[in-house]
C-alpha cells in the first residue's frame, strides 16, 4: 500500500528506512495499518498538538476515539488492562510507525505502557482500582517525576525531594522535580522522593502516585527543549499524599524504577527509528524531486554519500534495538544491548534528521517540514534516559567484569 506524501512527512510502505525486520502475516498487517493511520491522520494534527491546551486536548481526544474504532489501540498493554496484548517483539515493528510522530503513542493508546505495568505490578489494589484502568483507556493522563534541578540526573542516589510518613501514615511530599514530561496535563505523577536516609542511601528511595489536583502541587514554569515545550519544571510544596498511594515497598524505589529502564529505553530507541525514517524519507523525495541547472539533486555524489550513510545508519542500529528488545521480552538481563542500542539509535536520529536538513538546504531549516523537530529531538535522544556517557561507561564497565 502506497501512502501518500506531504510535507509533514513522506513515509513509504517500509519507512523509508527499509529492512524491517520480518514479521507473522497479522503483525506485518498491523504496522500498514499503524503507519497509514499515524500517516493521515496523527501528522496532519501535529500543529495543533504541539501547541499544548484545550485545542491539542479535544485533537488527542479524537484521535484516541479514532485508533478505537480502528482496531490499533493498547496493541502492546496487557489484555486484562485493556489492551490487545502484543508481546514486545511483535510490538517493536509497531513502536517504530507509532513513533514516527511524537504524538503518535498517546493517539494510539501505548504511551500509557510503563505507567499501567508499574501500577499494575506494585500498585495497591485500592489506586490500581481508581486509576488504572482510566489511564490505560486514555481518560487519565501520567507524568513521571525524577530528576532535579539541584542533583545530576543520571544519579538517582542524589535525590533530595522528600517524603515524610505522618501518623495517619499519609505521607507530606516537600521538594522539586524538573524535566517531566506533560506535566501540565497529566492527572497523576509518580514522584521519586526519599523516604528515608541521606544521600547517597540507595535504601531510602521511594515511589509515590501525587494527584495533581492536591494542595501544594504546583507548576512552576515551561522548560523549552531547545525551543520545544512539553517539559516542565514541578513544585511538591508539603503535598499530602494517601499512605496507601506508596508505589512498591518503602525503599525500594530503585528496584520498581528498574523495571521499567530497560523496556522504556527500548521503546524510545524503536521510536526514533520511526523518526529517523520519517526524515530519511523526506531527504529522499528531496533528492528525487529537487532540480538544478544540471539535473536532479540526487545525481550529486555527495548527496548520494549522505543517502548511503543514513541508510547505512538506520539499518546497523534497527537490529540492536531488536535484539535489545527480544532479550526483555524473554526475561534476560538485557543491559548491556540496551546501553549499546540507546547510544547507536540516539546518534542515528541526530546523524539522519542532520542529514536530511543539509538535503533540503535552507527548507529544512523552516516550519514547512518536521526536520528541525527531528533534529531537536535527535539532540535531546543523548540526553534522555541518561546521557550517552553514562551507557558507555556502564557497558564498557560490565564487558570488562564479564569472564
Amino acid at each position: 500500500m502506497e501512502i501518500p506524501r506531504s510535507a509533514r512527512g513522506d513515509r513509504t510502505r517500509n519507512g523509508g528506512g527499509g529492512a524491517v525486520p520480518s514479521a507473522p502475516a497479522p503483525v506485518a498487517e498491523l504496522r500498514e495499518r499503524v503507519t497509514e493511520f499515524v500517516t493521515q491522520h496523527v501528522i496532519p494534527q501535529e500543529p495543533a498538538l504541539d501547541a499544548g491546551g484545550p485545542t491539542a486536548a479535544r485533537t488527542l481526544a479524537a484521535l484516541q476515539e479514532a485508533a478505537k474504532r480502528e482496531g490499533l489501540w493498547a496493541l502492546p498493554l496487557p489484555v486484562e488492562l485493556g489492551g490487545q496484548g502484543l508481546p514486545l517483539t511483535s510490538y517493536a515493528p509497531l513502536a517504530e510507525a507509532e513513533g514516527a510522530s511524537d504524538h503518535g503513542p498517546a493517539a494510539l493508546g501505548s504511551a500509557t505502557l510503563l505507567d499501567a505495568l508499574m501500577l499494575h505490578r506494585h500498585a495497591t489494589p485500592r489506586v490500581r482500582t481508581r486509576f488504572l484502568h482510566r489511564l490505560t483507556a486514555g481518560k487519565l493522563r501520567s507524568a513521571y517525576a525524577m530528576t532535579e534541578p539541584e542533583s545530576p540526573g543520571s544519579d538517582p542516589l542524589l535525590t533530595r525531594t522528600r517524603a515524610e510518613s505522618g501518623a495517619d501514615g499519609s505521607w507530606k511530599v516537600h521538594g522539586r522535580k524538573w524535566f517531566t514530561t506533560a506535566a501540565a496535563e497529566a492527572d497523576i505523577v509518580t514522584v521519586l522522593a526519599r523516604t528515608d536516609g541521606e544521600p547517597p542511601d540507595r535504601h531510602g528511595l521511594s515511589l509515590l502516585l501525587v494527584p495533581t489536583d492536591a494542595p501544594g502541587f504546583r507548576l512552576v514554569r515551561e522548560l523549552p527543549v531547545l525551543g520545544i515545550g512539553g517539559q516542565w519544571e514541578i513544585e511538591l510544596d508539603d503535598v499530602r499524599v494517601p499512605a496507601d498511594h506508596l508505589i512498591g515497598e518503602r525503599g525500594q524505589a530503585l528496584a520498581v524504577a528498574a523495571q521499567r529502564l530497560q523496556l522504556g529505553r527500548t521503546l524510545r530507541c524503536l521510536r526514533w527509528l520511526g523518526q529517523a525514517e520519517r526524515a530519511f524519507a523526506l531527504m529522499r523525495t528531496r533528492a528525487r524531486e529537487r532540480t538544478l541547472r544540471d539535473g536532479a539533486l540526487g545525481n550529486h555524489q555527495l548527496v548520494q554519500q549522505q543517502l548511503f550513510e543514513a541508510l547505512l545508519a538506520i539499518r546497523s542500529t534497527r537490529p540492536l534495538v531488536h535484539e535489545a528488545a527480544r532479550l526483555i521480552e524473554a526475561g534476560h538481563d538485557a543491559r548491556i544491548e540496551v546501553g549499546l542500542a540507546k547510544v547507536a539509535a540516539a546518534r542515528m536520529l541526530q546523524y539522519v534528521a542532520d542529514a536530511a536538513i543539509q538535503i533540503h538546504g535552507a527548507a529544512g531549516l523552516g516550519p514547512d517540514t518536521p526536520l528541525p523537530a527531528l533534529f531537536r529531538m535527535g539532540r535531546l535522544a543523548r540526553l534522555l534516559d541518561g546521557p550517552d556517557e553514562l551507557h558507555i561507561t556502564s557497558v564498557a564497565r560490565r564487558v570488562l567484569r564479564d569472564e
